[in-house]
């Protein structure tokens, strides 16, 4: 099963073929299919494989399509400082976009 390492959203994942995860939100349509250009590393279970990037590898694709876009949970942020009478309370949901990884290739 072979895997890669890809750059996304100011974070790096571990993904492979079939992988459904989420990611920062992205600018595609739900169905939309898309590839990931910045793939840090791409190998299988075999190390003799396995391709380094420095930083990028060069020619390789992960191929994904958007499943669902929408909200996570709110987070609740609460500030408060005491003997002043000062508190604020906001909530936080953060965006975010649901895909699944159908093709590396290398």
């Amino acid at each position: 099963m072979s895997f890669a390492i890809i750059k996304t959203g100011g974070k790096q994942y571990k993904v492979a073929e079939g992988d459904k995860f989420l990611i920062e939100k992205l600018d595609h349509e739900v169905g939309k299919e898309f590839d990931f250009e910045e793939v840090l590393l791409v190998g299988n279970e075999k190390i003799e494989s396995l391709k380094v990037g420095q930083p990028l590898v060069e020619g390789a694709k992960v191929h994904a399509r958007v499943l669902e876009q929408g909200k996570a949970k709110k987070k609740i942020v609460f500030k408060y400082s005491n003997k002043t009478r000062y508190k604020k309370k906001r909530g936080h949901r953060q965006p975010f976009t649901k895909v699944e990884i159908l093709k590396i290739s290398a």
